[in-house]
């Protein structure tokens, strides 16, 4: 077990008015460039301890968004907190609270990779006797042990955004805010992601992810967000958004004889009722009664008109 594994993430603090269980909040964000709106009064709200996505083509304004979070961009409008502070006058705070991991990889090549990560623990002010256990911790985490002493230009691209997110979680953040972080991997490297980002939000973080590869987030995210041409389409959880194109819930019922059948409901009082029906009343032999999914792919491309900016 690594050190991180047993860190208590004890909650920012939070002004009185900050809602408890919200770590990502946006009201009318825009930024503007020229006579470019990148993104356009966007509401958001992330709940504390989810893994959230944000989706959208490329342009859609992701990135944008990203760099305001992370207080690297001042928006032209609207409001934006992190653990209820602000990134634009109050910088620090949500620094403090906040890990980034740009969609570029911002890793120095003429360090080794324990150079790499002392440097960022001392940027952050961390006391230099905790550096053992801590850089233990996070190459034991990022799965980089045997690369410790290795220099940043010799790694692979995999082991570089490894890297990168234990540089992104040096001081213990508690959002992490990770932008394409499996893009140019190996099937083998994303999956290994894609297990670190498990483990990330058992230990309690709350992560806002994007990728361009939709499956992988669909067994990732509690939540997403959906974005084009710098405005939201759509946000919630994946259920909900189908459910909301659909007008209810879609039911599979599959017989006994390999049939099925699609009918929707209006909620779970509707589904308890058609069960009895198809059951009860209609004597029909019932092996299969669910509610049918529908990828984050087709939402998607339903929400989303192909608009380019």
């Amino acid at each position: 077990m690594s050190d991180l594994d047993v860190i208590d993430v004890a909650e920012p603090d939070r002004p009185e008015d900050a809602p408890a269980d919200v770590a990502i909040r946006t009201r009318g964000l825009s930024k503007q460039y020229g006579r470019l709106m990148a993104v356009n009064e966007v509401d958001l709200d992330v709940p504390l301890g989810s893994v959230f996505g944000l989706i959208g083509p490329n342009g859609a304004g992701k990135s944008t968004t990203f760099a305001v979070l992370a207080t690297l961009l001042r928006p032209t409008a609207g409001k934006v907190e992190v653990f209820g502070k602000d990134p634009v006058t109050d910088a620090p705070a949500v620094r403090s609270h906040l890990g980034y991991m740009p969609d570029v990889l911002g890793v120095y090549d003429n360090l080794s990779v324990r150079e790499y990560l002392e440097f960022f623990a001392a940027a952050y002010r961390i006391p230099r006797k905790t550096w053992p256990s801590l850089l233990d911790g996070l190459l034991e985490l990022v799965d980089l042990e045997v690369k410790v002493d290795s220099m940043v230009d010799d790694l692979s691209r995999g082991m570089k955004q490894r890297l990168s997110l234990a540089r992104a979680l040096v001081h213990d953040p508690g959002v992490l805010v990770l932008d394409e972080p499996a893009s140019g991997l190996d099937p083998r490297a994303r999956i290994e992601l894609r297990g670190l980002v498990t483990e990330l939000s058992a230990m309690g973080k709350t992560i806002v992810i994007s990728s361009h590869i939709l499956a992988e987030l669909e067994e990732m995210c509690t939540d997403v967000a959906i974005m084009e041409a710098g405005r939201l389409v759509a946000s919630g959880a994946p259920t909900d958004i189908r459910r909301q194109l659909e007008g209810g819930r879609r039911i599979r019922v599959r017989l006994v004889n390999d049939e099925e059948h699609e009918y929707v409901v209006a909620d779970e009082a509707e589904q308890a009722a058609l069960l009895r029906r198809l059951v009860a009343e209609e004597g029909l032999d019932v092996v299969e009664f669910t509610e049918a999914g529908t990828g984050l792919e087709d939402i998607f491309m339903r929400v989303t008109k192909g608009i380019v900016q």
